[in-house]
């Protein structure tokens, strides 16, 4: 059997993030937000989301690449989010037989206000 391997970023809220001004929190998010939409632009990001009503309110979001680990942990490095010590980039490879998973490419919100529209 053949396998698709994808790496995958779990986007955790550590337990130590800095507590900040409502303002400052939705400018790190609107910041986050158009990282990961230039991402999915630059095809590096195939599929990403934050997770809901979760047991483990930490784990904030799910982002699956096309790139190997290290090229996701510097591009992680670099998200708005995860410099302002406000989530954590837990990198991991994941396999799945080839051809279960696929990916279409769908527009992305870039800020808050665009997701809040539902357009």
């Amino acid at each position: 059997m053949r396998f698709d391997r994808h790496t995958v970023v779990l986007l955790v809220r550590p337990d130590d993030a800095p507590d900040l001004p409502q303002d400052a929190l939705d400018r790190i998010q609107d910041a986050h937000l158009a990282h990961q939409a230039g991402l999915v632009e630059q095809g590096a990001v195939l599929a990403a989301g934050p997770f809901l009503d979760g047991d483990d309110e930490r784990i904030r979001g799910f982002v699956v690449l096309s790139v190997d680990p290290d090229t996701a942990r510097n591009l992680y490095a670099n998200d708005p989010a995860v410099s302002a010590g406000r989530l954590v980039a837990r990198v991991t490879s994941w396999m799945v037989p080839e051809g279960q998973v696929r990916f279409e490419q769908v527009p992305v919100p870039r800020s808050m206000l665009e997701a809040a529209a539902g357009d």
